[in-house]
């Protein structure tokens, strides 16, 4: 069987992820999409709007043929982190081929580009250096890096699919047997479009703006049928629910115990501690906390860590031993984990049981944590199998 991965978040699976899995089946000629998916958290630091099950039936039910999840420690990152993690669980499936979206428009080689990066990482590190500590932020400062290496190729690290793309370009690059990279140009709406339009494609922001604010009837056309009927009736997480937790963190922590929180540097702590006595909401709070160096999604992320008392260790341990957590799978899905055997070179979980439980200790915790924000929201690991789809033409 020959395969292809896309790495994923779905929050919601709208109609341009349903375009993108068949473009990628499509462009991949593959009889098997393996989707890497973010769990409860995500890349930006935002809780998920529903659940990674409900997510992960979405994805089976309209193209994916595998699910797994991308654990916390990879998901809640930067894009260099994150398209590390996405890239390294579908070497290790043995992946054929990886297909992304773009927001470029024109032809931009990607391959090309992660061949360039993994042959002159000397040079970049050495101008990144020189930068690092200019005020800029990192996609500006890798911006001007870029630049100056490669002043043809007008690249732009504003663009957030575009980010991703080159992540996983240049992780992809790494390996001795590289996938086959497959990029495909986003329709319809950019993402961070807020409003929904007349058009069948919608950005994740924007189908969310609507839902939070009670206007999901204006989404039928813009994302696939059992999406609307979830967002409906689903237990919908936000910021906002999880501000009390957060403020209770904040508020009962010293400034000495919040610095050991994962990624609270250069004084951050003091900034969170000042920030939450004067805030009466998750905005207020982060706009009282953002610079021009910290940018609304890395103190989003930041805030996560908080929230969940994630610690540096915990992470690097995921990082040392990583695992392939099997969310959900059709007859074609099953075929190919069972096709893949041999080669699978991390352990496959798809129960939580003693023997695993201490590996996947990270995942475990922040869904019992995203639990509490909700409270019709099931236990996300414990007891729970995985999703299986059987397909009609079996």
């Amino acid at each position: 069987m020959k395969s292809c991965g896309v790495i994923v978040e779905y929050n919601p699976f709208h109609n341009g992820h349903h375009y993108h899995l068949k473009e990628a089946k499509k462009q991949s000629q593959a009889d098997c999409l393996v989707a890497v998916m973010s769990g409860n958290f995500l890349q930006r630091g935002e809780p998920a709007i529903v659940d990674k099950w409900t997510r992960t039936n979405e994805a089976l039910k309209n193209g994916a043929d595998l699910v797994i999840e991308l654990p916390f420690a990879y998901a809640v990152q930067s894009a260099d982190y994150f398209t590390r993690g996405g890239v390294k669980l579908l070497h290790s499936l043995g992946v054929d081929a990886l297909c992304f979206g773009t927001d470029v428009d024109g032809k931009m080689d990607y391959e090309m580009f992660g061949t360039f990066h993994q042959e002159n990482m000397t040079d970049i590190n050495k101008e990144y250096q020189e930068l690092k500590n200019n005020g800029q932020s990192y996609p500006q400062q890798m911006t001007e890096v870029y630049r100056k290496l490669l002043p043809s190729w007008a690249l732009n690290f504003s663009s957030p699919n575009h980010i991703l793309g080159m992540g996983y370009a240049k992780e992809n690059a790494s390996y001795n047997s590289p996938m086959t990279l497959h990029a495909i140009k986003r329709l319809g709406n950019q993402y961070h479009d807020e409003e929904v339009s007349n058009d069948i494609f919608a950005s994740a922001t924007s189908i969310r703006k609507s839902v939070l604010s009670g206007k999901t009837t204006e989404l039928k056309q813009v994302v696939p049928k059992i999406t609307y009927a979830d967002l409906r009736t689903a237990s919908l997480v936000e910021w906002e629910k999880a501000w009390p937790f957060l403020k209770y963190q904040l508020s009962c922590q010293s400034t000495k115990e919040l610095s050991r929180c994962y990624q609270m540097v250069e004084g951050l702590e003091y900034r969170f501690k000042e920030a939450a006595k004067l805030s009466n909401n998750f905005e207020e709070f982060v706009s009282r906390v953002k610079s021009k160096r910290y940018t609304w999604t890395r103190i989003q992320r930041v805030c996560l860590y908080v929230l969940l008392q994630v610690k540096q260790e915990e992470v690097e341990a995921v990082w040392q031993s990583s695992y392939i957590r099997v969310l959900g799978f059709n007859d074609t899905g099953r075929a190919f984990l069972k096709q893949q055997k041999s080669v699978i070179n991390l352990p496959v979980v798809t129960n939580i049981n003693k023997k695993n439980e201490s590996m996947l200790a990270l995942d475990i915790k922040v869904g019992q944590i995203y639990s509490l924000l909700e409270k019709n929201l099931k236990e996300q690991d414990y007891y729970q199998s995985p999703i299986y789809i059987k397909e009609e033409n079996q």
